[in-house]
């Protein structure tokens, strides 16, 4: 029996598909009906392996990636980038006058607004993934209600394609990571990435300072986004990605700085980077 791996929705995701690539062979898929179902069950050791996506080249971070990994055990293990092609399908081939209900996982209603704010007469309801967005329209069969999803999604809900790439922009990709109870240090590869996350005092100048030995070492940040503290109203940390392994002499002086500039740091795990 090969390695079980959980993702969030059903056959079709957009999740189920980046299983396939960081996990090409041995691998039992484990569908569950959220994000933080999957954080749960691989932080239990219910699954070895969970797999999330966690950036889009259109909308930015997945802030609830994001806060579940802050929050949990979890590390970053690897990461792959799809292409995303959104498509409008539901039960029959209607005009877009004709529909009154758009169902899609938030990320997907956000990288799909040119064709919403066309259709001004639809209310979008948000689904837990797309595929549980094209399920649910297939289950209904009502032909005023269509959903934002792939074309495999389409196929295997026995739906048609109302409209194809309905994305407001030709070229999108998602990246999307895997998840475990604890951190790589091999070095498979040359190119690695190190997530990490950390909080500063809330005083002037208190986050340039935190970056400031990142450039002073040549250390290229990739990612760096803010999140509020909810238990800190109006406090944020800050997740960042770095071009480097933990292991590296360099990375290790930096995060030593680092965290004497900082009230919190924290590593998320360290993954090649996805080429």
């Amino acid at each position: 029996m090969g390695v079980n791996v959980a993702y969030p929705g059903r056959d079709g995701a957009h999740s189920a598909a980046a299983c396939d690539n960081l996990f090409p062979t041995g691998t039992e898929l484990v569908p569950l009906p959220s994000f933080t179902a999957v954080v749960a069950a691989t932080a239990g050791g219910e699954v070895a392996f969970g797999v999330l996506p966690i950036e889009s080249s259109l909308t930015g971070p997945v802030n609830e990636t994001h806060d579940l990994l802050y929050e949990s055990p979890l590390s970053i293990t690897g990461e792959t980038v799809l292409p995303i092609r959104h498509c409008l399908v539901g039960p029959t081939d209607v005009p877009l006058e004709e529909i009154r209900i758009v169902r899609s996982h938030p990320a997907a209603l956000d990288q799909c607004r040119r064709l919403l704010a066309a259709m001004p007469w639809t209310t979008a309801i948000a689904a837990a993934t797309t595929a549980d967005a094209a399920s649910e329209v297939s289950e209904r069969g009502d032909a005023t209600e269509a959903a934002i999803a792939s074309e495999r999604a389409a196929r295997m809900y026995g739906l048609t394609v109302i409209a194809g790439d309905v994305g407001d922009h030709p070229e999108a990709y998602t990246r999307f990571v895997s998840v475990a109870p604890y951190t790589r240090i091999d070095r498979e590869g040359e190119t690695w990435r190190t997530a990490f996350s950390f909080a500063t005092d809330h005083r002037p100048g208190a986050l340039h300072k935190a970056i400031e030995p990142f450039g002073r070492h040549s250390l290229d940040l990739v990612q760096l986004v803010s999140r509020p503290i909810p238990s800190t109203p109006w406090r944020y940390r800050f997740d960042a990605v770095l071009a480097g392994h933990p292991l590296d002499p360099i990375v290790t002086e930096t995060f030593a700085e680092v965290q004497g500039l900082t009230r919190e740091l924290r590593v998320f795990g360290s993954y090649p980077a996805y080429t």
